[in-house]
């Protein structure tokens, strides 16, 4: 289905569900396509392809309402599809809150270019012959005794929605990940790890050999890993998992939380919560970004946003009900998947790039560690309270030392913001990005 088809297909959806009798109506549409290929000491060892299409609607009457999705898209479903759906709503109980975005506030006009979709459709044989590339270079590290396995991707999603206000647009990415995970050592001292990469365009995939190598030179650096003593100490995050820090302040900040008031951040709006210099901006018009976007899931039109500016917390994420029940007005943040009403969440979000170097965010650390692996989830979001397992190595006289592992990191994430401090070494790899960051004052149980 081109996306023209898919935008008439949710436009159409929505007449239908108006004829039925809907005081209002949106309809969304997926079409997901991939290609996954696995490899594993040398030989294939799986090659998946799927291709799956789903399409929701979501109907009002009054102030009731239901959702629905099929992943039949014949006329005689979506016809019951339609049905059930305005059977539902006329059952559901009233919710003063619930309703399409205001009409008002669509985008209109041209959409911002995303450059999403690279038009490329690398064959099966094509995907083996990186996957295994990846392996091969992990296994060539020295030290590397087996492989969990290397994998290589290819996917194109067609995503198209629909209002009963008037807007119908339709979008394409394109989507191409490599990755590898080896083991090193033997025995009871065999460590564990892994590197990927995923883009939009296949010419911006790093090279399948720097992703293998990657892995077993991460792996390596693992064996045998020692504790470290208990303690107050600085904390320093590898961007790979500093991404967690931004994901939990995403999560803190959403309506839904915030009119819950299940936030440990609720009361903080245009407060300081970082320190100052700290920016964390939500980026939806990045080129080829992981989660670019030119409308929300509403039909919104999406901007650039610093949700924190100089350590100050300028915004609540919200979607058209969030921001109703908080008397305030949707920021295009507005998500959602096939079925459901909408919730609210981050495009590319980044914590902008510090002044200090790496070597000099470290250096004048006595003692503290470097996590490159959380374990466990272990956050409370209603208090901010935090613990996690942890492994990475140690920082001994302001350099990396022997690796450590078993130990626990603890604190609570508003403190934790505020005693944040980025390095300069922000590379965009992910749909949320990190420099290296450092925070001192963590409690650290170790041996």
């Amino acid at each position: 289905m081109s996306p023209a088809e898919a935008e008439s297909r949710v436009a159409h959806l929505v007449a239908a569900a108006r004829k039925a009798g809907a005081d209002a109506a949106d309809a969304v549409y997926f079409r997901n396509q991939s290609t996954e290929v696995q490899v594993r000491l040398g030989q294939l060892e799986d090659v998946g392809r799927s291709d799956g299409e789903e399409i929701g609607l979501r109907l009002f009457v009054g102030k009731r309402s239901a959702s629905v999705s099929s992943s039949d898209l014949s006329t005689d479903a979506l016809t019951a599809l339609v049905e059930r759906a305005a059977a539902m709503a006329r059952e559901a109980p009233e919710d003063d809150y619930a309703g399409l975005a205001p009409a008002d506030r669509l985008l209109t006009g041209d959409a911002v270019p995303i450059d999403g979709d690279d038009g490329e459709d690398p064959s099966p044989a094509a995907l083996r012959e990186r996957a295994q590339a990846a392996e091969e270079a992990a296994r060539g590290i020295a030290g590397v005794t087996n492989s969990e396995g290397a994998g290589a991707s290819a996917g194109r999603t067609i995503m198209a929605l629909a209002t009963s206000t008037g807007f119908a647009r339709a979008s394409v990415t394109s989507g191409y990940g490599c990755s590898a995970s080896v083991i090193a050592g033997t025995g009871a001292t065999m460590q564990r790890d892994y590197a990927y990469h995923s883009t939009r365009h296949l010419s911006d995939l790093e090279e399948a050999g720097a992703i293998g190598r990657r892995a077993g030179e991460r792996a390596i650096a693992r064996l045998n890993p020692g504790k470290l003593a208990s303690g107050p100490m600085p904390v320093v995050y590898d961007p790979r998992v500093g991404t967690s820090l931004i994901g939990h302040l995403a999560g803190a900040i959403t309506g839904g939380a915030i009119a819950r008031r299940t936030s440990f951040l609720l009361g903080k709006l245009e407060e300081q919560v970082f320190a100052r210099g700290v920016t964390i901006r939500d980026d939806p018009h990045r080129p080829r970004g992981l989660r670019s976007r030119a409308f929300d899931g509403e039909g919104l039109p999406t901007a650039p946003l610093d949700l924190v500016a100089d350590g100050v917390l300028t915004t609540w994420l919200l979607d058209s009900a969030s921001a109703r029940q908080l008397g305030l007005a949707p920021t295009g943040h507005a998500a959602r998947g096939g079925s459901g009403a909408p919730g609210a969440g981050t495009s590319n979000l980044y914590l902008a790039p510090g002044t200090h170097t790496v070597d000099e965010l470290i250096g004048d650390i006595a003692l503290g560690v470097y996590v490159t692996e959380l374990i466990g989830q272990g956050v409370n979001g209603i208090t901010g309270d935090y613990s996690r397992g942890a492994s990475g190595f140690a920082i001994r006289d302001g350099k990396l030392a022997e690796p450590v592992a078993e130990i626990t990191i603890a604190g609570n994430l508003a403190e934790m913001f505020l005693h944040l401090t980025p390095a300069d070494d922000l590379e965009f790899r992910r749909a949320m990005d990190v420099p290296t960051v450092r925070i001192d004052g963590m409690i650290v149980a170790g041996a």
